[in-house]
């Protein structure tokens, strides 16, 4: 059965330099996986082979990004999707990219985004967290994704680590490095990028954009346990929403598993939004292409054949646009 995973994770040399990034003298407790996120290549295709992955949609692990420069950042956004385009021509039947865009620029950046579907042939955008501490549902981002909507590809919402002012009040206090992984993949990615999902929804972006696909990770950034109580209390309180707040789990949202690799996250996702919304991958470097292999493995004798393709490829091939497995 086909494997396609949708969060996995490269740098470039480029990126590393300009940022400072997943080195030995970088803040980010990633250091020893720069080798493994810079391999677009022979290494990360091993990787794969041996964990029964079958196409990877790469998206740039981009913690330092938003602190450039605009002009910078436009710049370096080009260099970055040219790399990575030049990696998927390498290895056109395993690997696939999501566009990294400069969103300081919103113009600049709706311009980059069509550039990168329809000459680099990319499956969609990878958006991580707040700009300049502004949530992408300030009107301002609007043209990024009017530009999505308009070429057919979903936007990828990943997390990024917190406003300084947040993380300073949340998570100081702490020894490091568990103040700042508790900012980050130990809860406050999740909590944030739940919070940008419900924020993106109620401000009605997707009554304005109603054939805009948003995913997001991590088994749904906690949204599917809490979805019953904050639809009830914001569905009602957002004006003019066209539909429910949970309904747009069905319409418009989508989840992958990247990075969860237990059940009862999967089993409360399959109950509150449905398989047919359900997308597997793994966050690699940042998870292991084994652990994720493992998880699916775990899941022949409770899924059912349909349930199972549908996670591990169908949805992904319908979502992406990408060819039907025979």
């Amino acid at each position: 059965m086909r494997t396609i995973t949708l969060e996995e994770h490269f740098v470039t040399e480029s990126f590393l330099r300009a940022t400072g990034k997943y080195g030995k003298d970088s803040t980010t407790p990633y250091a020893e996986l720069q080798p493994k996120l810079l391999d677009v290549g022979s290494g990360r295709i091993a990787d794969m082979d041996t964990a029964r992955i079958d196409f990877q949609i790469l998206s740039l692990a981009a913690m330092g990004f938003d602190a450039l420069a605009s002009d910078t950042a436009t710049s370096l956004a080009r260099d970055i999707n040219d790399e990575l385009a030049a990696a998927v021509r390498a290895n056109p039947t395993r690997l696939g990219g999501f566009a990294t865009l400069a969103l300081k620029n919103p113009a600049a950046a709706a311009r980059e985004l069509e550039r990168c579907i329809t000459r680099l042939g990319f499956c969609g955008v990878s958006l991580d967290g707040t700009t300049s501490g502004l949530f992408l549902d300030d009107p301002r981002f609007l043209p990024v994704f009017e530009a999505a909507a308009h070429l057919g590809v979903p936007v990828y919402l990943h997390p990024a680590p917190p406003p300084e002012l947040v993380r300073e009040v949340y998570y100081s206090g702490l020894p490091n490095p568990v103040g700042q992984l508790l900012s980050i993949a130990g809860w406050g990615w999740h909590a944030e990028n739940g919070l940008h999902t419900l924020r993106l929804i109620v401000s009605g972006l997707f009554d304005r954009l109603p054939t805009l696909q948003l995913i997001i990770g991590h088994m749904g950034e906690g949204l599917p346990y809490a979805l019953a109580r904050s639809s009830g209390v914001l569905s009602s309180a957002a004006p003019g929403l066209r539909q429910p707040v949970a309904a747009y789990f069905q319409s418009n949202i989508h989840i992958t598993t990247s990075g969860y690799f237990s059940q009862p996250p999967l089993r409360c996702a399959m109950d509150v939004v449905g398989m047919d919304c359900l997308l597997f991958s793994i966050d690699y470097p940042f998870s292991s292409n084994a652990r994720g292999r493992a998880f699916l493995d775990g899941l022949q004798g409770i899924l059912g054949a349909d349930d199972l393709a549908k996670l591990t490829h169908r949805n992904a091939e319908q979502l992406l646009r990408l060819p039907l497995s025979s």
